[in-house]
Formats: C-alpha cells, sequence, structure tokens
C-alpha cells in the first residue's frame, strides 16, 4: 500500500528556504523587494519541493473563486478609458499571472454602488481592488472579502488603502508657483464625489492662506476636455490669473491648450502644472509631480494576495515635483 504524497505548499517552501512566509510568496510572485540570496533560497527550495501553486493561488489561502476584481467608481463608463484605470488593470494582472488569477474590470457607476455587492456575490471572485474609491463602496464590502480587499484612494476600519501622497506632491507644486513670483493662483480641482482628490485641495487652500492669498477653484474631473472648458473660464473669471494648478496631467495639458488658443503665453503670462508625469507631460514640457501608479496597483495586489492586509491601514507613496517649462 502506497500513501500519495501531500503538494508542497508555500509554507513548505519558506521553511526549507529559511525565509519567512511572506518573503516566499514575493519571490514566487515575482513582486516586492527580496534580497539576491533569498531570491536563490526560495527559487531552489521550490525546485526541491516541487511546489507549483494551484491555478487559483490556493484560492487564496483556503478561500475561493478565481479571478480577482478590480472595480472602478464613476460618474460613467468613460472612466474605464482613463490611462490610470488601464495602468493599474496592468499591474494587478502582472501581480496574478503567477498565481493563475484571471482579473475582471468593472465600472460601478456612482450612483448606483449596490451594484459592487451583486458583483461579489459571484463566488468566482476571489479578491478586490477598488479604485476611486468611496464611503459607499466601503461599506459594501462583504465579510468574507474583508481580508481579500485592498482600495486604491481612501480606505475604512476593515479595509486597508493604498494611495499617492498627493498632498505634498501638490503643496510642492504651489510652493514652486510661489518661489517663482507667482500671487494669483487657480487650481483645477478633481470632482467633490472624489474623497482622495480633496487631499490636494486642501493642501491648495492651506498654502495659499497661510501666504494671505485669496484661493480661486474651478471644479474638474481629471480629462484634457473639462481642462479646456476650465481655462476658459479661469480667463472669464479672473483675468489678472498668473498660474493654474491641473489636478491632473490630462487637466493641465487641456489647460494649455485653451491657453494657447486665446493667445495666452504659457509660462509668461500663466504657468501652468499637472500631476501624474505621464509621459506625455515629458514630450510637451510640463511642470508635474510623479505619480507611481503601476508600484500603487502591484501593492494593492500583493495586499489582496498574500491575504494579510492590516485593517484600517494606510500606505502612502511619495510624490515629488517635475520641473519643466510650462511653470
Amino acid at each position: 500500500m502506497t500513501t500519495a504524497r501531500r503538494p508542497a505548499t508555500l509554507d513548505d517552501v519558506a521553511r526549507v528556504a529559511g525565509v519567512s512566509r511572506s518573503t516566499a510568496s514575493r519571490v514566487l510572485a515575482g513582486n516586492g523587494f527580496a534580497s539576491p540570496i533569498a531570491r536563490e533560497r526560495v527559487r531552489t527550495a521550490a525546485d526541491r519541493l516541487g511546489y507549483v501553486p494551484n491555478p487559483a493561488a490556493r484560492a487564496l489561502v483556503h478561500g475561493s473563486g478565481v479571478r480577482l476584481l478590480v472595480a472602478v467608481a464613476g460618474t460613467s463608463p468613460e472612466v474605464l478609458d482613463d490611462s490610470y484605470v488601464d495602468q493599474v488593470v496592468s499591474a494587478v494582472a502582472r501581480a496574478c499571472a503567477p498565481h493563475g488569477l484571471g482579473v475582471t474590470l468593472q465600472w460601478v457607476p456612482l450612483d448606483a454602488p449596490a451594484l459592487l455587492t451583486r458583483l461579489t456575490d459571484d463566488r468566482a471572485v476571489a479578491g478586490l481592488v477598488l479604485v476611486n474609491t468611496t464611503s459607499a463602496l466601503l461599506d459594501l464590502v462583504p465579510r468574507r472579502l474583508r481580508r481579500r480587499t485592498a482600495s486604491i484612494g481612501i480606505g475604512s476600519a476593515t479595509v486597508p488603502s493604498v494611495d499617492i501622497d498627493n498632498a505634498s506632491g501638490t503643496a510642492a507644486l504651489v510652493r514652486h508657483l510661489y518661489a517663482s513670483g507667482r500671487r494669483r493662483i487657480v487650481m483645477v480641482t478633481g470632482p467633490r464625489w472624489l474623497a482622495c482628490a480633496d487631499r490636494s485641495l486642501q493642501a491648495y487652500r492651506r498654502l495659499l492662506r497661510d501666504a494671505g492669498l485669496p484661493t480661486r477653484e474651478v471644479v474638474g474631473d481629471f480629462t484634457a476636455a473639462r481642462g479646456r472648458l476650465a481655462a476658459r473660464e479661469v480667463l472669464h473669471r479672473w483675468p489678472d490669473t498668473d498660474a493654474i494648478v491641473g489636478i491632473s496631467d490630462a487637466t493641465a495639458l487641456g489647460v494649455i491648450g485653451q491657453l494657447r488658443a486665446e493667445r495666452v503665453r504659457v509660462p509668461d503670462d500663466i504657468a501652468v502644472t499637472g500631476f501624474d508625469d505621464i509621459p506625455l507631460a515629458s514630450a510637451t514640457d510640463l511642470t508635474t509631480a510623479s505619480h507611481p501608479v503601476r508600484q500603487i496597483a502591484t501593492a494593492a495586489a500583493t495586499m489582496v494576495l498574500q491575504r494579510c492586509p492590516e485593517p484600517g491601514s494606510s500606505t502612502m507613496f511619495p510624490s515629488a515635483p517635475v520641473l519643466r517649462e510650462s511653470a
């Protein structure tokens, strides 16, 4: 009589390699930091034990499901066309690939957050990454996914969050504008419903208040089209404006396009800044702030895959100014 040998587990690999379980997971998933020595030990141990993750990443440690859901809140399905979302999905897919997990992208209407409940009722959903997160969405995360959910944006007592420190990035740009002599600074904000965008707005308000300057705000939506409309509004309401802070690079590029159409010189008459440092920002000499979207999305996916996010934790990636000719 023979006894079937049980398949090697991740814990077995970590024990034989002499590393922590999380280190072994990072090495085998191909993401996150691990020293060259640790990587070699883990790979040698995995080969020796014949370790092979099952098609569903062992169902995210004894859970169920075969795919990770990326749920993006927005006022319309056009939010899925944003290059930001493309980068998030690409990074999440790369993190999931070594585990045999698929990735599904879904728009959740801002006025119908309950759609998230129907989506997560599907037992094939093994984990959840929220994007453009609202409080309403956080409240709808089911109990079974509490340890398998991460938010890119705001979090809650039960859902950890990871995001860019856009407050410090925006503050650095406003300080740069002030140091260069700009005193009539307008901000094209993000939509009011997006709580994480409020951090940038509050940083702008705080710095101008401390400098004894008036705040001037126009509501935007991260698009170039709205940036063009915002620039027209700025010129009409405040013709003495000498700087415009865009909530995103797309917004700023729309602003610049409209200013030039109105024969306003950038940066001589009005300096313009963005946020994100997309590839087009370099090509157009746009002053902006860095935003490592792929790293942030990878961190969120890793939290879900390792099923070990700290409830209520918040991780902020730093943002640094990238100074070019537009400001």
